[in-house]
């Protein structure tokens, strides 16, 4: 019986590896990310870095995002994420044409975070970042973090979770964008 256990075991965790692989693919609830690109900023820039868009299609070189802009990186099994991605696409509702809200879903499994992001009704353009790449390039540990690129191409990185009045003035501060409640 104890060397039935072992391989009874790795039976299962096989099992479950297999039906993540063949599960359906779950629908993405983010819109696409078609204008993301434009003429490179000057001043400091992003990484040099591409990553797919989530709702699929060619990838997107960061270098290339057109400021102003706010990046925020998150996952949904980060419980600080799950609480300001809502903050974030009230900020993206609220843009107006004046700047670009991307999200970057970093270190995630895909279903989870369609299925994180439909539930809390988060539709802002979002990049898939399944190695934290995009994270890991920042020097940014923990999750969340949000990245304020001004028009410039200056950019500055916040490393911790804020609220609705937070964000707003981060943005006034990163970006001069004046953001209402």
């Amino acid at each position: 019986m104890r060397r039935l256990l072992p391989a009874l075991g790795a039976v299962l965790v096989l099992s479950s590896c297999a039906a993540e692989v063949d599960a359906p693919e779950v629908p993405s609830p983010f819109a696409g990310c078609d204008n993301l690109s434009g003429a490179p900023a000057a001043g400091e820039r992003l990484p040099d870095l591409s990553l797919p868009c989530f709702t699929g299609g060619t990838e997107v070189r960061l270098r290339d995002l057109r400021g102003p802009a706010v990046i925020n990186i998150w996952a949904s099994w980060c419980a600080p994420c799950r609480e300001e991605l809502p903050v974030v696409q009230g900020l993206a509702d609220r843009a107006d044409g004046r700047f670009t809200v991307i999200g970057v879903d970093s270190g995630d499994r895909r279903s989870a975070a369609a299925d994180f992001a439909t539930d809390r009704s988060v539709t802002f353009p979002t990049l898939f970042d399944e190695e934290k790449k995009f994270a890991d390039s920042l020097g940014v540990a923990t999750l969340p973090a949000t990245v304020f690129i001004d028009a410039d191409g200056g950019m500055n990185v916040h490393r911790t979770a804020m609220d609705v009045d937070q964000l707003i003035e981060q943005m006034r501060k990163h970006t001069g964008i004046t953001v209402t409640r």
